[in-house]
C-alpha cells in the first residue's frame, strides 16, 4: 500500500447502538473499494472486523478494530467502535482518534439510545460526523418520516444530502441533493446508473438546496453577502462553505442506503472523500511538556515524531499488539523512538497497517495515519511515542470508571495466580476494568462497567487462558465502632514451668469521630507500666481493631488511652502485653455499645429529565438521601449519598430503567450506623460463615 500525505488520508469511525450495522458498512465499505474479495455477513462469522471469537460467537463487536482501503486517490481508515454501553471505553479511543464520525441510524425507526450517546460524545470532543440512515432495504423503511423526526430534534444543522427514490415501497434509486443527480441502483452489485433528475424531485431538492446555503453561507461574511444578495454560489464556494459548516459541526448531512446490500455506499464514500475533513486538517491538539507547560502539536510531516497508542491487542499467538496514530513526523521501522509516558526508549520493529486481523507490511507511517506494532516491550495504551529532540505527552483517553463490581470464585481451587495472570494480560487490551484482591474481605473483586462486559471477561479467561470462575456478588466493606466510653482491665497471666508470661493493662476506649484509624494515648504514673511495654500494648491494638466482635469486620473511629496496669520483673514481656492488650479489646468492645458501620457512597446520576421522578423514586427506595439536582445540557444531574450495599447491581438496573441513557459515578465517603435489621442480618451471615 502508498504511503500517503495527511491531506489524503480519512480517519472515519463509525458508531451507533447495537446491531445498527456499523461492522456490516464498514465490511461493505472494504468490499466495495476493492480491498477485501467477499463479502462477509455477521450471521456467519465471517466479517473483517468482527473477528475475536467473542464477537463472532455473540454476534456484536466487543472492542476497537481498525481496517485501511483505497478510493479515488484517498486512503481511509475505518475505525469500527462496538454500540455495547459496556464497551464505552472502545468507543471513547474511536472519537480520540477520529477526523470524522459516521453515526448509523434505522430508516425504520431513527435515532436510537447508542447513535444518541455517540452525538453527545462526537459533540464534547468537538468531532464532525454525518449520519448514514441504513436498512432502506427493509419493509417499512421510511427515510421522510426519519428525517423530519432528526430535522426537528436536532435542528438545521442536519439536513439530507441524499434521499431514496421509492417505487411500490421499494427504494429503487437515489437522489444526489447537492448536485441535483438522479442515480438508479443495480440490485445485484449496489452499483449506480444516472438518469435525469425526475421533476417531481425538484422541490424537495431545491428546499433541501436553500437549507444547505444557509449553513454555506455562514462559512464567511462574504458568502453570506452573496446568499442574502440572491447570487448563485459558484461550485468551489458551495464546496468551501460545506467543508467549513461540517467542520465547525455546522452541518451533519444525512446519507441513506443498505449496507447489507450495498446501496448508497459509493455514494457515501464520495462524501467521505471529498466534504469530511482530512486528517491534514484536524486541529493541534495540546501536549504536555516534562517541565508540565503545553505545546500545540499539529499533523505535519515535518515536525519531530509525535504518535498516540490508543489501543493494544493481547493476542495469544502474536503476542502485544500496539495501534497508533502518527501526529506528526514519521515512525520507521526498525528504529529506537522515546516512550515519552514512561520515560524509556523503546525499539520499533516491524511496521503494518491493519485490515482487521490482517496485517500488511509497510517501512514506516507517517503524519495523520493509523498503523500498528507487535510486541513493544514498556508501551501500553494511552502512551506517547516521540523523538528525543521534542519529548511529550499526547493528552490521554479519559477512561470510564468501573461501576459495577463482581467477586471472582474459581471453579478449581488454587488457581487464583492463573487468574490474575489472565486478567492482568486481558486489563492491556480493556483499561475500563480493575481486578483486586480485597485485603478484608479475602475476596479476588473485579470491577467494570456492566453485565455484558463482564461476561466477556469471564468467557475470554476460559477460552484463552483455560481458568473456569463464576461471579458472585461481592461482600460489602462494613465497620465496627463503639457508641461510649468504658474503662477496662486486660490482664493476661500464665505459669507453666521456668518463666511464664504475664500483662497487665487499664485502657480506656472511647468514640473517636476525628479519624477513622485508631488513636492511641497513655498516661501511666509511677511506672505501673514500664515505658518499654507502650508499644507492644498498641501494637496489641492495632493487631486488634483489624476484626471487631460483632461480625469480625475493622473497628473504626476508636481512642485507646492506656491509663494502669502493673508488671512482673522476670515474666512481663512485649508479648504478654501485645495479648493483654487484645483481651482489653474484647472486654472494652462489649461493654461500649459496638454498633455495626455500613459505607456510605456520594452517587451522581445523569439522567434524562423526563426520568428524573423514577430515579429519584428509586434512590430513596435504595434508602438514599437526595442531595440535590442540577441540570446538564442531556437532562438532569441527581445527587445522592446512598448505603453502598444497596448499589451493588445499580450499574445494571440504572440502564434497565433508563433504556441506557443513563450514567452515574460513585464514591465512598463515611461510614455511618446501619439500621438494626441490617445489621441483624449482617451479623447472623457473619456467623453462619464463621461456624462453616
Amino acid at each position: 500500500m502508498e504511503i500517503y500525505s495527511a491531506d489524503k488520508i480519512r480517519n472515519i469511525a463509525l458508531f451507533g447502538h447495537v446491531g445498527s450495522g456499523k461492522t456490516t458498512l464498514a465490511e461493505a465499505i472494504l468490499f466495495y473499494t476493492k480491498a477485501i474479495g467477499r463479502q462477509g455477513k455477521i450471521v456467519d462469522g465471517n466479517t473483517t472486523l468482527d473477528y475475536d471469537p467473542e464477537e463472532i460467537k455473540r454476534q456484536m463487536s466487543v472492542s476497537l478494530s481498525v481496517a485501511c482501503c483505497e478510493y479515488k486517490g484517498s486512503k481511509i481508515n475505518i475505525i469500527d467502535t462496538p454500540g455495547d454501553f459496556d464497551f464505552l471505553g472502545e468507543e471513547m479511543s474511536g472519537i480520540r482518534i477520529a477526523d470524522s464520525g459516521v453515526i448509523m441510524i434505522s430508516a425504520k425507526g431513527g435515532t436510537s439510545v447508542g447513535s444518541e450517546k455517540a452525538i453527545r460524545l462526537l459533540k464534547g470532543k468537538n468531532v464532525p460526523f454525518l449520519f448514514f440512515m441504513n436498512r432502506m432495504d427493509e419493509p417499512n423503511a421510511d427515510f421522510d418520516a426519519v428525517a423530519a423526526r432528526m430535522m426537528e430534534r436536532y435542528g438545521p444543522s442536519v439536513i439530507p444530502l441524499s434521499f431514496p427514490i421509492m417505487k411500490d415501497g421499494q427504494m429503487t434509486g437515489i437522489v444526489d441533493v447537492m448536485n441535483r443527480k438522479a442515480f438508479s441502483i443495480e440490485k445485484g452489485t449496489g452499483k449506480f446508473v444516472e438518469y435525469p433528475l425526475p421533476e417531481e424531485y425538484n422541490d424537495k431538492v431545491d428546499d433541501l438546496q436553500n437549507k444547505v446555503n444557509e449553513v454555506v453561507a455562514e462559512a464567511d461574511d462574504a458568502l453570506m453577502e452573496k446568499f442574502f444578495a440572491g447570487e448563485p454560489f459558484t461550485e468551489d464556494e458551495f464546496r468551501h462553505g460545506v467543508h467549513a459548516g461540517f467542520r465547525e459541526g455546522k452541518l451533519h448531512p444525512i446519507y441513506c442506503g443498505s449496507a447489507f446490500m450495498n446501496w448508497g455506499i459509493d455514494f457515501l464514500l464520495n462524501c467521505i472523500s471529498k466534504d469530511t475533513p482530512p486528517a491534514g486538517k484536524k486541529p493541534a491538539l495540546e501536549a504536555t511538556l516534562p517541565d508540565g507547560s503545553t505545546q500545540m502539536v499539529g499533523c505535519s510531516i515535518d515536525d519531530p515524531l509525535a504518535a498516540f497508542v490508543f489501543k493494544t491487542i493481547s493476542d495469544p499467538f502474536v503476542g502485544k499488539i500496539s495501534i497508533f496514530k502518527v501526529n506528526a513526523g514519521t515512525l520507521r521501522a526498525n528504529s529506537t523512538v522515546y516512550n515519552a509516558t514512561k520515560g524509556k526508549d523503546e525499539r520499533i520493529g516491524g511496521l503494518f497497517y491493519l485490515r482487521g486481523k490482517e496485517q500488511i507490511a509497510t517501512d514506516k507511517v507517517t503524519a495523520g495515519d493509523i498503523g500498528a506494532a507487535a510486541k513493544l516491550a514498556n508501551t501500553d495504551t494511552n502512551d506517547t511515542l516521540c523523538d528525543k529532540a521534542r519529548i511529550l505527552e499526547m493528552p490521554k483517553i479519559k477512561f470510564p470508571t468501573p461501576v459495577l463490581s463482581k467477586s471472582i470464585v474459581p471453579d478449581k481451587k488454587g488457581e487464583e495466580d492463573k487468574i490474575i495472570s489472565g486478567l492482568t494480560k486481558l486489563a492491556d487490551e480493556d483499561h475500563c476494568f480493575s481486578v483486586e484482591t480485597n485485603p478484608e474481605t479475602k475476596q479476588m473483586v473485579l470491577s467494570g462497567l456492566g453485565d455484558m462486559q463482564l461476561k466477556v471477561i469471564m468467557s475470554k479467561l476460559k477460552s484463552v487462558y483455560n481458568v473456569s470462575c463464576t461471579l458472585d456478588a461481592p461482600r460489602v466493606p462494613y465497620r465496627e465502632a463503639i457508641r461510649k466510653k468504658v474503662k477496662v482491665q486486660g490482664k493476661h497471666k500464665k505459669q507453666s514451668g521456668g518463666h511464664g508470661q504475664y500483662g497487665d493493662v487499664w485502657i480506656e476506649f472511647e468514640p473517636n469521630p476525628e479519624t477513622e484509624d485508631l488513636v492511641f494515648e497513655e498516661k501511666v504514673f509511677g511506672g505501673a507500666v514500664p515505658k518499654n511495654y507502650f508499644p507492644a500494648v498498641e501494637k496489641g491494638l492495632q493487631e486488634s481493631v483489624k476484626k471487631g466482635i460483632l461480625a469480625g469486620y475493622p473497628v473504626v473511629n476508636l481512642k485507646a488511652t492506656l491509663l494502669d496496669g502493673s508488671y512482673h520483673p522476670v515474666d512481663s514481656s512485649e508479648m504478654a502485653f501485645k495479648i493483654a492488650a487484645n483481651l482489653a479489646f474484647k472486654a472494652g468492645m462489649t461493654a461500649a455499645s459496638p454498633v455495626l458501620l455500613e459505607p456510605i457512597s456520594k452517587v451522581e446520576v445523569h439522567i434524562p429529565e423526563d426520568k428524573q421522578g423514577d430515579i429519584m423514586g428509586d434512590l430513596n427506595k435504595r434508602r438514599g438521601r437526595i442531595m440535590g439536582i442540577d441540570a446538564d445540557e442531556f437532562g438532569s444531574v441527581v445527587n445522592a449519598e446512598v448505603p453502598t450495599a444497596e448499589m451493588l447491581e445499580y450499574a445494571t438496573d440504572l440502564k434497565s430503567m433508563t433504556q441506557g441513557r443513563g450514567w452515574f459515578s460513585m464514591e465512598h465517603v463515611r461510614y455511618e450506623p446501619a439500621p438494626d435489621e441490617i445489621a441483624q442480618k449482617v451479623v447472623a451471615e457473619a456467623k453462619v460463615e464463621e461456624d462453616s
